[in-house]
Formats: structure tokens, C-alpha cells, sequence
């Protein structure tokens, strides 16, 4: 625990050198404090967070495995595993129980063998490796690997109740590996021993492995060419060989064992009995008809076929494929043959593997199928037999989060305990029906709700405008909630004129959501630039949606290109004759310098429907905010979106400016471009092109590197008239562009026939589970592909704060090692064309001015040039007055800077304790009238003054940026601290979050570092190496949420929880659910008298005789190599620097050790063991020569 004590900066004080709040950091040491002069007033933060109370780990996965690729299923415990293209293994049992295993090599996985009750896994990748997991811990581990060299796995089979498990391999050998020990047998079926001489041609790949179930000294062994071998285990030779003519993909043992069932590639099932295998007893073309000149339709291959027995019915025969040629555009089946029926179920996605679930693990007996799971590409679905028209389970798995491609997630953790319910209630009345009636069968595993846990919920937006809540309490997640953001349009139209080319594929796909669980106001922001504020409400009703146009476009005569002042970088100023700086950007002209044909001067994306329209129970649209295309030009995406229940406010921005819109009077209060929000005293003064005088006069940025004192001094009169600087003050007002009229095409202000680099706002969404670009990670790599990748993140062009202003602060950052790059030719246009993009706003009670005695309503902005802005707010008090009078608002000013592009704001008190925004209590906007209970707001607010006593009054603001982190003391505007966060890389996501009962910084960088920074001194607490950024999937879906928990979109169909809390880290075990459970295996039925007699020896089988070492010797060490695996060692080995780096390694050493240890106590109770059969064999040996004399021995 540390004592944070600091003396604060400048507070009686209002000296020109008092202030440093302009400056950058004097010092890239972390939390470094700023230089000024002494005060008698202190303020004393007891900080409790020290390096031990963080550890980065993985919690749990959810959705639906990423290119499954493999399936298994425990008849006994009833748990399944799925394994996937990247190496990864899902192993899913009850609701709750639920984990995900990863391969280090990240070969795909070929095939998963359970053994089966014994709490263990066998996994064949495609690096020709065997892996056993142990399953009897929460955290399953490798037991031990085995790594063929000379020969490349394809088939494996593990009969029930067997130590010894069979390869078969793409030479056609079949070797024979014992599970305890995990080492290759003596005992090896060759090919050329399992064919006939005369045989010219090789088999093939093993393709299958079954041992008979009337014997399970006898081996099946199905080569791909369409040879099947029937193998004596016991006299080491073949009983039987069948040739045919079409490849074999599988094959299925009726019970009895004395026939069995093939697939073959032209689309054919054979039946073949033991008796006569000169031929098959049948051959069938399921799908295949006769043609009218007598020949059979062309079928595709059967890939899989199962032939299961029931007790009371016909046989059921299950296969997938076989479809014919000629009906192209079918969809993959699955083919049910129960008697004579034939069912065929149609799939969305093709099916990757099924497995049919019987009720005994026995394959002697009557199989009595009950569902069948099938594993598709995108889906997994279980099928009930029990019933006539096969209905589906319904799935309790989240495995739908990838229905539509997800765009945003949003993360929101101790959640009032309410919400949830309300949730759950709403969304059950829109559940599917139809599904079957019985319970889940995969069903194994123990969970139960561990004492650690709080309401959590996720939000997942998607390209098709849906909104998705989620239950994620408790590590698991269940969907509550879906909201459908395409309902409030009308169906966009692509038949009139040009329409079609603003018209695509995705036009509601969200990109960014704000949710304030207190006042359960939600606001959506979609791809065609618009936001859809909602309310909800437990009662459904009539109402008419409000469309509010908001014009957030500039003048394109204000176009300034940083192409112009090349020689002076951090100097912009407009060409002459034009007026005021406006965010530049480049608008094209249409042949013959008029408007695209079919597009109006002002048209909007989207149509919202213009009538009273039906709304359910749950969510409500109440407002729509549109950026509309103007002059055929489209508008920029927005980047950048708060709302406030408690003000009634939501502020907007993007790379051309800001907009406020009061949503309780459905009016536009603010619309101004982002260099206007500065101020100056005259908003219209017209610029000359003298680099001096400019430097002296201009509103821009030059002064806040230059003259801060002189900005301090000017950013402090405050705007007196309803339009100064282009903001209004009336409700009624609906459009304040900028106050400034129109300049007319021609030689004074011609237009530029380019494109602006923001990009339209119709396209294919970029759905955040598609992307995959390549992220640079490091200074050395190519910098216009870093702000590509922030144009990709933000949706907007933006300059970045470190290159508007490298020349100007390269003397004094570069004692800093600050991140400074100079421009050369390579740099691409996107980087020479930008603009000024609001990244980031924040409302809260704060202080707009430095001589602002008590907080008020404050809007705080950041822009891509490290810019800070407070824009005050004037709210009326009264709730009626609320209604009826103008809320007024506009800049102060006020002006901060950092390096980097803005990414967060966080406000503490000064005993750093967070503040909370102010908000408003939910109330039901439709619920019945009570005249004895006037409805009234409710609000709730969290004053920066109210935890102060012997502080005095003032809160700490806390400022993250894609570089830099500062602690400002607010009124005063100090800094009290900096911290470099980053050099070589630069900041994806920061948030101040709450962990063990204090307050930290958590950051994401490019080069995939998570780091944690103390408040409000900025000292570095964790630094690890965790995630290699390799896609903007990652980058556009991680976010960090209280109770150190964290998450992102590993693979476009799952979502991957961590914590960085050594609390939860300690607790994680408790939360896991159980694998394993003790289960007695079923007995075998009792064989009768009669069947025991003529039905051969199948329970003498004694295969240690056979492979043992003692009787097939040791197998060869050049063909497979024995990997001891970590045998349960838990936790990540992560790469991290510091204190928890040094924790965490000290950790895994201790595990190791004890590992070792153990072992070391194996090996010697195995040579105890050694030694006691060594002294019995010499006793037994002493006792047999004892009363021999000396030649008879």
C-alpha cells in the first residue's frame, strides 16, 4: 500500500508560468510530476493498488467454435468436445460447464477420442501429433504427446474399455499406441501384410479402424481405395478381403457383429455379411433415380454413414452427402432411413461431422439411438429419434453470436441487480418454438454459481443492425435481449435513379453503441450516419418516431491541405479569401459541375418511417439523428457518441466537428466544425497568409504550442449572443452549420474534384469478425498503413496529434524520446489530406473555466490531435422548465493537450475515488397515470465536491491518449501528472476502471501489451505481453469493463473473456465448472447361454499378451517420439515485465518444481515396484533351486 502525497500547482496563483496544462510532458518517466510552485495546499490520495493485485489470464470462451473441424462425444458423462482448424478443443457439457483448450503448435485437430469414463481425451492433429489431456481438473492439460515422424496420421480408433489405442497412417500401416504410457507398440499391420501379393497398387490411407463387435480380436481396417481387411489380431494375419470399386469414406458395425455397412465416394451404401464377402448382400443409391435411358443419376459422396439397432423399430441408418449432381443449389443434408421412411434434413451450412448419441457404450448390443448431433460449419444442432418428425434440442449454448457478423461489443460489469430480469422477462415472449420437448442430452459436468459473482451483461452489434444483449454473469453467457434497429426504417429502394450506388448490402450495420443501465437509455450509431436514441418500457405502444437532421458537413471552399505548409507542419491556415478554419475536406464535382442525377441537395441514407407505428414491450425508438449527403457529397461517419439522462443531452462528433441535441426537446443545440470550437473574438476574421501575423492572430492551434498564456488569456471570454461562434441556444433552431454564408463556385472559392479520404457511408459493413489486416506494431513500420489501420478503427480520417505537431515540438519532445516521424514522399494521400476528428466526449459535473467556483454540466471533447475542450452546459433546473426553456451551451475556451489522438476521459474526487456521470432514474414512459403520484425525474448525482472536507473543492481529471496519460487538476487546469505510456506502439482502448475496491487506467496497445497505471500518480502496476495483434477484429472489439474483466472477438464466431485481477485470478477455479464427474460405468448386459456359446470368444480378449512389450517388443523411436506434456501445470506462461512479470514466473518455477517433484516420486515408486518384482522373481528362483544340487543346476 502507498501514501500518494502532492503538492498542488499553481492554485492561488495566476503567474504566466504558473499553468503548464498547454505544455507536453517534462519527462517520459512514468507518472512524472510537473514542475511549479509550492502551495500550502495539499491533498492526500491513499493509493491501495500495487503490482500483486493484477494477473492476466483467459477466463472463458464463448460462441461458437471458429472452423470445426473435428467432434466426440462420452456416452457415459455425457460431455462433447468440438476441435477446430487453429488447434483449438471446446469441451461443453451442462449449461455452465463450458472450456476451451489450445493446442501451443496450432494444428488443426483431425480427430478427438474420449476415453470413455475416464476423464480423458485423445486428440490426432494435423502436425501428425497425439496429445492426451487430462479432464479431471478445471483446467484440463497435456498429459503426454506423441509426434510421428516418418508418417502422417489419418484415422484413429480407441475401442471402450482399452488401453491401446489404433493409428492408421497415410502409408497404410496401423500402429498401436499404449494410452498409459503413451508409447508406441511392437505390434504393426503393414499394408503390403494386410493385401494380397498379387496386389499391384497401394491401398491408400487408412480411412477406418473398428474392432468387431463379435470379436474384439478382429480389426476392420478400410483403405481409402475401397479395400477392406478384416485383421486377426491374434494370429497376426488377414480373415477376409474385400475389393470394390469405389473409394470407402466409412463404414458401421451392426451390433451383432456379422455385418457391417459402407459409404462410398459414388454416392452408394453396401452391406456386407461375414459369411460371403466375395459381394455386398446389398447396394443402394439413396438419393440416386433412374434416369429415362435406364442409368442411375450421379451422386456425390456419402462422407459418413452410421448403422445403429433399435430394441423396439427398424434398424436407423444416418448419413450425410449423397445427394445427386444435377440438383445444384441444394443444401447439405442429413439423411435419416428408419424402415422405409426416408427423411431428409436440410442444413444452413455444410456439415462438418455428426455423431449419433445411443443409451449403452457397449457396440455388442442393441445400439437404441435417442438424437444425433451434428456439427456444421457455423452451427451445432442435436436431432431427436425419439420422435416421428425429428425436431431439433434447443440449444443451450451461446453458439448464435456470429448470426450476423459482429461489428461492436460492449462490456458492462456490476450492473443494477434489476436489469437482468427485466431483460430476461422481455426477451422470452419473441423465443423460438417447435423445439423438442426433452432435456439437452449433452448434459455432463457439475457447475454451480460461485460466491464472486455480479450482474454483467454484454452487448453485441451486428451488420444486419440487430442489437444483441447478453447475460454474462458468472462466466457464462445466455442471450436475453435482441433489438432489431432495422424496423425503425422504411426498406431502402434501389430502383430510383442513382439510388442503387448509395444503397448496400449492410446500410444498418451498427458501429457503436451507448447504454446507460440506470436510465436504460440505449442510443445506437449505424454505418449510414445515424444514432436511434431508444427508451424502454414494459408496455407496448403507439408512437411516431422524431427525425432530427443534423448538417455536420464543411464548406468545401474551406478545404486546407497540409500539403501547403509542408515547411511548417504545425501552422494550417485557410487560403485567402476564405473564411474561418473549418475542418478540411475534399469535396468531388460531378461532370458538368452539377449534382449526381437521382441525389438532391440534401438527401438522406436512410427513410425513417413517417408514421405511428405498433412498438412490443422492451426497447422504443423515440429519436432518430441523420447526417445527411449534401451536394451528393456523403456524410462522415461518426466517431464519437455520449448521452446523459440526467442532462437530457447527447453529443456527437465526427472528422468534420460536433453536435449537441437536446432529446427531451428533440431539438439541435450545438452544430459547429471542430477548429470553431476554439472561439476567438471574432469568428469570421478573415486570415492573411503571413506566417508571423497568423502565429499572432489566428484561432487555430499554432498558439497552444506557441503562446500559451496568450490562449489561456483569449479562451477565456465566454460567448454572449445566441450565435456566437456558430452555436445556438434555441430549441427551435434546427440547423448552425457554421453562421457564415455560402461562397459561390468560381475563382474565389473553386471547388476541388476530389474525394474527401472519409469513406461513404454505404458499403459492405466492415463486420468487426471479418477483418484481418495486418497491424503495425512498432515506429519502424510503415506510417501511412498506422493511420490506414485508425481510419479503419474510427471510421473517420484523422490527423494524429504527433504528426500535425512534430516540427513545432521536435527541440522540446525530443529530450522526451516522443514519437516524432518526418514527412517524406511516401507518405500516402490519406495522410496528407486529413482533417481534425472528435474522438472522444464525456459528460460530467466539472468546471468549465478556471475561475468557476462550483462544478456544473460540462461537455469534455477530444480530438485526434490531442486536443481537450470543456464546452459548459446551462440546464434548466426545474423539471417543467426543463421542457420549455433553451438549454444553452457553447465553448468556454478552455484548452488542454496531450500527445495523441484523445481516447478517454475519467473524473476522481480528490480522494480518488471515482466519480460517476450523473443520471437520471429509469421511469416507464408509457406506464398508467397515477393522479395521487405525479411522475417526476429522478436524478442522481455524484458531485466532484461532495466527497471533499479537509480538500477543498475540485476534482482530478484522468486523460488517456494513443501515447500519453495526464492527471489534470480541475479548476485550476494543472497537471499534476504525465506518464509516456507507449513509444514504439500506440494505444487501441484505454478506460479508468474500478479493481479490488480502488480505481486504475487499463490500457490496450497496438502491439498487443495490456498495461495498468495507478491513480492518480500514473505508476505502472502491470505490463504484460498478451495478445500479438494480428487483425482489426481484435482492435475494434476489445474493451475493458470494473472488476478487472476484459474482452474481445478472438475468431469471428467467439468471444474471449480475461481478467487482469489476481482477485478473480484466485477465484477462477471456484467459477470453472467440473469436467468430470464419478460415474459407475453401465454393466454390460447379460450375453445368454446360447449367444455366449456360437457367439465366439469377444471377452477373452487379452490385448497386453498381444502388445504388450514383453511379447511385440518396443516399438520404433525413429517413427514416433514421446513428449512428456506439463502434466497439470495451471496458469499462463506469459512474457511480462515487471513486478507481476517476475510474480508470475516465480509462480510458474514453483509449478514446475513440483511438477519435477512429482515425477522424480513416479519414477521412484516405479523402481520401488521394479525392485519388489525383482526380489520375488530371485525369492521364487531361490525356492526352485533350493533343493537341487550344484549340477543339477
Amino acid at each position: 500500500m502507498k501514501k500518494f502525497r502532492k503538492v498542488l500547482d499553481g492554485l492561488t496563483t495566476s503567474s504566466p508560468g504558473g499553468s503548464t496544462v498547454g505544455s507536453p510532458s517534462c519527462g517520459s518517466a512514468a507518472g512524472t510530476p510537473t514542475a511549479a510552485a509550492p502551495t500550502p495546499r495539499e491533498i492526500d490520495v491513499l493509493e491501495t493498488l500495487v503490482s500483486e493485485n493484477f494477473q492476466l489470464c483467459k477466463t472463458v470462451r464463448h460462441g461458437f467454435p471458429y472452423q470445426p473441424t473435428a467432434l466426440a462425444f462420452d456416452p457415459v458423462q455425457k460431455i462433447l468436445a468440438i476441435g477446430s482448424r487453429s488447434g483449438g478443443v471446446r469441451i461443453l457439457g451442462r449449461p455452465g460447464v463450458d472450456c476451451f483448450c489450445q493446442h501451443e503448435s496450432g494444428a488443426a485437430v483431425l480427430q478427438l477420442q474420449f476415453l470413455i469414463n475416464e476423464g480423458a481425451l485423445v486428440t490426432a492433429c494435423a502436425d501428425d501429433t497425439l496429445h492426451l489431456w487430462n479432464l479431471r481438473q478445471r483446467r484440463p492439460a497435456i498429459l503426454h504427446s506423441l509426434k510421428f515422424n516418418r508418417e502422417r496420421i489419418t484415422f484413429c480408433h480407441l475401442p471402450f474399455q482399452s488401453k491401446w489405442l489404433y493409428v492408421g497412417t497415410e502409408r497404410g500401416n496401423t500402429h498401436i499406441v499404449n494410452i498409459e504410457s503413451f508409447v508406441l507398440s511392437g505390434y504393426v499391420i503393414m499394408w503390403n501384410k494386410a493385401i494380397e501379393l498379387s496386389t499391384k497398387t497401394h491401398p491408400g490411407p487408412v480411412v477406418h479402424l473398428s474392432d468387431s463387435p463379435k470379436d474384439e480380436g478382429k480389426l476392420l481396417v478400410g483403405f481409402e481405395s475401397g479395400t477392406i481387411v478384416q485383421w486377426d489380431l491374434r494370429a497376426k494375419k488377414t480373415d477376409f478381403r474385400i475389393y470394390y470399386d469405389e473409394a470407402i469414406h466409412s463404414a458401421s458395425w451392426h451390433h451383432e457383429g456379422k455385418q457391417f455397412m459402407c459409404s462410398h465416394s459414388d454416392g452408394s451404401l453396401t452391406v456386407w455379411n461375414l459369411r460371403n464377402t466375395s459381394k455386398p448382400v446389398q447396394v443402394t443409391f439413396p438419393h440416386g433415380k433412374i434416369q429415362k435411358d435406364g442409368k442411375k443419376e450421379s451422386c456425390k459422396p456419402i462422407l459418413k454413414v452410421d448403422y445403429k439397432t433399435s430394441r423396439n423399430s427398424e434398424p436407423f441408418v444416418i448419413f450425410s452427402g449423397g445427394l445427386s449432381y444435377d440438383k445444384a443449389g441444394r443444401r447439405p443434408t442429413l439423411t435419416i432411413m428408419h424402415g422405409k421412411a426416408i427423411t431428409v434434413l436440410e442444413m444452413d451450412f455444410p456439415i462438418v461431422e455428426f455423431i449419433t448419441l445411443c443409451d449403452t457404450p457397449y457396440n455388442n448390443e442393441v445400439q437404441d439411438p435417442f438424437a444425433v448431433v451434428v456439427l456444421l460449419e457455423k452451427d451445432l444442432i442435436v436431432v431427436d429419434l425419439t420422435q416421428s418428425n425429428f425436431p431439433v434440442f434447443e440449444n443451450p449454448y451461446p453458439m448464435d453470436v456470429h448470426e450476423s457478423p459482429v461489428t461492436c461489443t460492449a462490456y458492462f460489469a456490476d450492473c443494477p441487480p434489476d436489469i437482468i430480469p427485466v431483460l430476461y422477462s422481455i426477451g422470452a415472449k419473441h423465443k423460438k418454438t417447435g423445439y423438442s420437448q426433452k432435456e439437452w442430452p449433452v448434459s455432463g459436468g457439475m457447475w454451480t454459481l460461485g460466491s464472486h459473482t455480479y450482474p454483467e451483461i454484454i452487448i453485441t452489434g451486428h451488420a444486419d443492425g440487430s442489437i444483441k444483449f447478453w447475460d454474462a454473469s458468472a462466466i457464462t453467457l445466455q442471450m436475453l435481449y435482441k433489438l432489431k434497429t432495422s424496423k425503425v426504417f422504411e426498406k431502402p429502394k434501389q430502383s430510383e435513379g442513382r439510388a442503387s450506388e448509395l444503397v448496400d448490402e449492410d446500410p444498418f450495420a451498427v458501429q457503436m453503441v451507448s447504454w446507460c443501465p440506470q436510465s436504460r437509455i440505449f442510443c445506437v450509431v449505424g454505418i449510414s450516419a445515424h444514432i436511434i436514441l431508444y427508451r424502454f418500457s414494459k408496455y407496448d405502444a403507439n408512437t411516431q418516431i422524431v427525425a432530427l437532421e443534423v448538417r455536420l458537413q464543411c464548406e468545401s471552399e474551406d478545404v486546407i491541405s497540409p500539403s501547403e505548409n509542408e515547411n511548417n507542419p504545425c501552422f494550417s491556415e485557410p487560403r485567402s479569401g476564405s473564411h474561418s478554419p473549418q475542418p478540411h475536406q475534399q469535396h468531388p464535382a460531378s461532370p458538368g459541375g452539377g449534382t449526381p442525377e437521382g441525389v438532391k441537395d440534401s438527401a438522406l441514407c436512410l427513410k425513417v418511417k413517417d408514421r405511428v407505428v405498433r412498438v412490443p414491450p422492451g426497447y422504443q425508438a423515440e429519436l432518430v439523428i441523420q447526417l445527411p449527403w449534401l451536394d451528393g457529397e456523403p456524410p462522415q461517419q461518426i466517431s464519437s457518441l455520449d448521452i446523459n439522462s440526467a442532462y437530457g443531452l447527447l453529443a456527437l462528433g465526427n472528422c468534420n466537428g460536433l453536435a449537441v441535441v437536446d432529446y427531451m426537446q428533440k431539438s439541435l443545440l450545438l452544430c459547429m466544425s471542430t477548429l470553431d470550437l476554439y472561439g476567438a473574438a471574432d469568428p469570421y476574421q478573415r486570415l492573411t497568409r503571413s506566417p508571423r501575423r497568423n502565429r499572432q492572430s489566428t484561432s487555430g492551434l499554432t498558439e497552444l504550442s506557441d503562446n500559451q498564456q496568450s490562449v489561456d488569456m483569449e479562451r477565456s471570454k465566454s460567448p454572449t449572443s445566441d450565435h456566437v461562434n456558430g452555436h445556438c441556444t434555441s430549441p427551435t433552431s434546427q440547423l448552425c452549420s457554421a453562421g457564415k454564408p455560402r461562397i459561390p463556385t468560381g475563382p474565389e472559392g473553386p471547388r476541388l474534384a476530389r474525394r474527401g479520404p472519409g469513406r461513404p457511408p454505404f458499403r459492405k459493413a466492415q463486420s468487426a469478425a471479418c477483418m484481418e489486416i495486418s497491424l503495425p506494431v512498432s515506429h519502424t513500420e510503415g506510417y501511412a498503413s498506422r493511420r490506414a489501420m485508425l481510419q479503419q478503427l474510427h471510421g473517420v480520417a484523422m490527423y494524429s496529434h504527433d504528426e500535425h505537431h512534430t516540427t513545432c515540438w521536435s527541440e522540446r519532445e525530443s529530450r522526451e524520446n516522443s514519437f516524432s516521424r518526418s514527412r517524406s514522399s511516401s507518405v500516402s494521400s490519406i495522410d496528407r489530406d486529413t482533417k481534425e476528428a472528435i474522438t472522444t466526449l464525456q459528460f460530467g459535473e466539472s468546471y468549465g473555466r478556471k475561475g468557476d467556483a462550483l462544478p456544473t454540466p460540462c461537455l469534455w471533447v477530444g480530438t485526434s490531435l490531442g486536443v481537450i475542450l470543456l464546452v459548459p452546459v446551462s440546464i434548466p433546473t426545474d423539471q417543467d422548465e426543463r421542457m420549455e426553456e433553451p438549454v444553452t451551451i457553447g465553448p468556454c475556451g478552455t484548452v488542454l493537450m496531450l500527445k495523441g489522438s484523445v481516447l478517454r476521459f475519467g473524473f476522481l474526487d480528490c480522494v480518488g475515488a471515482l466519480i460517476q456521470s450523473p443520471y437520471e432514474v429509469w421511469r416507464d414512459p408509457n406506464a398508467p397515470e397515477d393522479p395521487d403520484r405525479p411522475r417526476k425525474r429522478k436524478l442522481v448525482h455524484h458531485s466532484p465536491s461532495s466527497s471533499q472536507d479537509a480538500c477543498g473543492e475540485g476534482h482530478l481529471a484522468v486523460v488517456c491518449s494513443e501515447r500519453q496519460a495526464k492527471v489534470f487538476l480541475m479548476p485550476s487546469q494543472s497537471c499534476l501528472f504525465v506518464h509516456n505510456i507507449t513509444e514504439s506502439s500506440f494505444v487501441l482502448r484505454a478506460d479508468v476502471v474500478s479493481v479490488s475496491n480502488s480505481v486504475c487506467l487499463a490500457c490496450f496497445c497496438a502491439n498487443g501489451h495490456v498495461m495498468t497505471l495507478s491513480l492518480p500518480s500514473l505508476r505502472p502496476l502491470m505490463d504484460v505481453s498478451y495478445l500479438p495483434m494480428t487483425d482489426m477484429r481484435i482492435a475494434r472489439t476489445f474493451c475493458f469493463t470494473n472488476g478487472g474483466q476484459a474482452l474481445y472477438l478472438s475468431s469471428p464466431t467467439e468471444i474471449q473473456r480475461m481478467t487482469y485481477s489476481q482477485e478473480m485470478y484466485d477465484n477462477l477455479q471456484e467459477m470453472l465448472g467440473e469436467l468430470f464427474t464419478p460415474i459407475e460405468t453401465p454393466e454390460a448386459q447379460n450375453r445368454g447361454f446360447l449367444k455366449g456359446f456360437f457367439g465366439g470368444t469377444a471377452h477373452t480378449f487379452d490385448r497386453e499378451e498381444l502388445f504388450g512389450e514383453a511379447a511385440a517388443g518396443k516399438g520404433s523411436r525413429s517413427l514416433a517420439q514421446h513428449i512428456p506434456g506439463q502434466a497439470g501445470v495451471e496458469g499462463m506462461k506469459v512474457a511480462a515485465s515487471g513486478a507481476v512479470g517476475e510474480l508470475a514466473r516465480a509462480r510458474v518455477a514453483l509449478d514446475e518444481r513440483g511438477q519435477r517433484l512429482g515425477e522424480l516420486e513416479e519414477r521412484t515408486a516405479l523402481m520401488m515396484t521394479s525392485a519388489e518384482s525383482f526380489s520375488k522373481h530371485a525369492h521364487e528362483l531361490m525356492l526352485k533351486c533350493k533343493d537341487k544340487k550344484w549340477y543339477q543346476l
